[in-house]
């Protein structure tokens, strides 16, 4: 496959991301897990596959030199995050638009994705610079929790839904999608406003929520301190000491 890698258009510590007409190719740097860049191709495909949501066709998985590259459809647009910085005075209308697409994602249902128990359990488990009673309590809620199948994003951020000229809505990077409770997708989608420093749209944002999908902000909120567990064994060391304090399940008992 030959590809034009002149225009990058986004930079990140483990990839950077390119513009070739119509495809956009995501190129990894070296030595990236083989096994993580095979699995985010097969969950956007799964996705693209299983649903009709609006999401870029992937187009291959190929080598360039040393590094591993996604290649997928490329779709112009502007990502909501940059429309709410730019017309803060739509950050209503743009949040409930955030949240209607959220919900649209989580009434799909595609069996054959990983489950998001199974997933978390997993990350807990791996984590070494926790307390082990802290573990087991984790551990322990997370076991309780419902077992659903609905397809959750796992990384569901404003960065992630581009909007065309026309308005319809795409949404990408599917790399952390699995199948199972909406309250645990809510969750991430918080501490993920919380972690760029945006309480107050953290707090708008689980209310609103909340109030358009009828569940209870409480069972949102049992969730924060597994998926912050989750998160910090691939966080960046700025965000693990804030992750570390969400993780106190005593918090919320």
């Amino acid at each position: 496959m030959n590809l034009n890698l002149s225009n990058p258009i986004m930079e990140r510590s483990t990839k950077t991301v390119y513009r070739d007409e119509d495809k956009t190719i995501k190129l990894f740097v070296e030595n990236y897990s083989k096994s993580d860049i095979l699995n985010e191709a097969l969950n956007q495909a799964r996705v693209e596959e299983g649903t009709n949501l609006n999401v870029p066709k992937l187009v291959g998985v190929t080598k360039v030199e040393n590094r591993w590259a996604l290649v997928s459809e490329h779709i112009e647009g502007t990502p909501l995050d940059k429309l709410m910085e730019q017309n803060p005075e739509k950050e209503d209308e743009y949040l409930n638009r955030f949240v209607d697409i959220q919900l649209e994602i989580l009434s799909n249902k595609v069996p054959l994705l990983n489950r998001i128990k199974e997933k978390y359990k997993r990350l807990i488990n791996g984590i070494s610079n926790i307390n082990d009673n802290v573990r087991y309590e984790l551990l322990q809620r997370l076991d309780g929790m419902k077992d659903h199948v609905k397809v959750c994003h796992g990384d569901y951020n404003p960065s992630n839904i581009i909007i065309k000229e026309d308005g319809t809505a795409y949404i990408i990077d599917w790399s952390h999608v699995t199948q199972g409770n909406a309250s645990a997708d809510a969750a991430r989608t918080f501490l993920l406003f919380s972690i760029d420093g945006k309480e107050a749209l953290a707090e708008k944002y689980l209310n609103l929520f909340s109030e358009k999908s009828g569940i209870e902000k409480t069972l949102i909120q049992r969730w924060i301190p597994i998926v912050a567990a989750a998160l910090i064994s691939k966080a960046k060391p700025e965000e693990a000491a804030f992750l570390h304090e969400w993780a106190d399940v005593i918090e919320f008992q």
